[in-house]
């Protein structure tokens, strides 16, 4: 396939899933997504990651989200995804694993790198892949989130991808202990994978303290 029909096949991809979650999404929430789209496009060239596979998973990771927490509990069971803790007390947890299922179901992502972003948007993990950490950042960072500290962490984002993810992990983790959310278990390994990568130093981790809960 020549470097224009890739092209093109990926658009269409693009397309594709931008229709599949304008179908299922309130327009508010569409547009937090359309929002994460152009957040990690920017951030996948900033930083050279493919931005094709980047835009795919930021059109899809929501898919799921404004299912009721009985069908999230139905559909990750069927997906053969078995619910922690955190997740049965907090079933929104569950939107990311489902969305990654529901894409690959209907074909609308089969690439294992998007299908990872789409599956821990929400909560990270540890070694989450490049096009992971993209979509999480953009999740958290898109222009729309207001919260004390999040312009030095979008400043961050743009520089260092792994100090931004242990920051904003940082945040999220003491939002969610604050508010008394749910503390998924993978959120915190992930934040000690990349605090292992990029020890405090003064960098933005400090700075914000109301980060959205890891359930967006």
């Amino acid at each position: 396939m020549t470097g224009h029909a890739l092209r093109d096949a990926g658009s269409a991809d693009l397309e594709r899933a931008r229709q599949a979650a304008e179908a299922v999404l309130s327009p508010a929430r569409f547009q937090h997504v359309a929002r994460v789209v152009e957040t990690a496009r920017d951030l996948a060239f900033r930083h050279g990651v493919d931005p094709l596979r980047v835009e795919l998973a930021a059109w899809l990771h929501d898919l799921a989200r404004e299912r009721s927490p009985e069908a999230l509990l139905a559909a990750a069971r069927q997906a053969g995804w078995e619910p922690d803790a955190a997740e049965r007390a907090d079933p929104i947890l569950l939107h990311g694993p489902v969305a990654a299922w529901e894409a690959a179901r209907r074909g609308l992502a089969r690439d294992p790198e998007v299908l990872e972003a789409i599956r821990w948007h929400t909560t990270a993990r540890p070694g989450l892949g490049p096009v992971g950490c993209l979509v999480f950042l953009a999740d958290k960072l898109e222009p729309a989130r207001r919260y004390p500290g999040v312009d030095e962490l979008r400043r961050l984002a743009a520089r260092d991808v792994d100090a931004a993810m242990a920051a904003v992990l940082d945040d999220l983790i003491r939002y969610c202990l604050r508010n008394g959310f749910w503390l998924p278990a993978a959120t915190v390994a992930a934040r000690n994978h990349w605090r292992q990568r990029r020890p405090l130093q003064g960098d933005a981790a400090g700075a914000g303290t109301g980060a959205p809960a890891p359930k967006s």
